[in-house]
């Protein structure tokens, strides 16, 4: 069917085989035209984006950054900080086991104390008694 289909443009005659292979580059052209167009198009709408200015993104960065900086250094001190309330926490709790240590030694000294001046009394009647078995009349 092909072979006998004749085709005949500005007095020149095409036959079968030749309108395909016309056919077919046609539209291979026109595939590829078509192809560049949308392209073509396509980059026109990139290029037709703007880019924001981001200058005063970058200095918001920039005092981010510092501001980052400083909460570095503050922690730090946290840190030392910390370190020293521990060591104060340490100190404090020993001297309340000193503390502590010093109260039982006051109520035993306390107790001791009351012993001695109880001995003394004891001693120093044990003296009178001596002194009256020694003289009974005293000069009376």
């Amino acid at each position: 069917m092909l072979t006998d289909t004749e085709l005949s443009i500005g007095g020149t005659k095409f036959k079968g085989a030749w309108i395909a292979v016309v056919l077919a580059l046609g539209s291979t052209i026109g595939g590829g035209v078509w192809t560049a167009s949308s392209l073509y198009s396509r980059l026109e709408a990139v290029e037709a984006i703007k880019i924001p200015d981001t200058s005063e993104m970058q200095e918001q960065l920039v005092a981010l950054g510092s501001n980052l900086e400083t909460i570095m250094e503050r922690q730090k001190e946290l840190i030392a900080l910390q370190e020293r309330v521990v060591a104060v926490e340490k100190l404090v709790t020993e001297m309340q086991v000193t503390v502590e240590k010093a109260e039982l030694a006051t109520e035993n000294s306390d107790k001791i104390q009351g012993r001695l001046d109880k001995t003394d009394k004891e001693i120093e009647s044990l003296w009178q008694g001596m002194d009256f078995l020694a003289n009974p009349y005293r000069g009376e």
